[in-house]
């Protein structure tokens, strides 16, 4: 199995952490423990689930972790949503986020399709 930090999709979506946390750091200081962390949580939970799923014995559970990728990469597009229509992310920041992490979702879409095609 090749390592997750040579998959793209990972590489991708660690690029999209990193810009969730630059931008989410301009976030009103009050929201420390509510939005900021929930955004930031779903974000990071995008490619930790690629590489925890990567390690496991079996294609099913691999796929399992990708599956719950997924999820978490709807939970922070909701939170990027939020967070414009709260104020605390501009139009522009909020629209440079959009493509990064619908590529990230095609692209993890695909491999949860080929590793589950695997696992049959």
């Amino acid at each position: 199995m090749q390592k997750f930090t040579e998959l793209k999709v990972w590489e991708q979506a660690h690029k999209a952490v990193l810009e969730v946390y630059r931008l989410s750091s301009g976030f009103p200081s009050d929201e420390r423990y509510g939005i900021t962390a929930q955004l930031r949580r779903a974000a990071v939970s995008i490619p930790t689930n690629i590489a925890e799923g990567s390690k496991r014995k079996s294609n099913a559970e691999y796929a399992r972790f990708l599956n719950v990728a997924e999820g978490s990469l709807a939970e922070t597009q909701y939170f990027i949503i939020l967070s414009r229509d709260l104020g605390y992310l501009t139009e522009e920041n909020a629209e440079s986020l959009t493509p990064q992490l619908a590529e990230v979702a095609r692209m993890l879409h695909a491999l949860r399709c080929r590793v589950e095609e695997m696992s049959e």
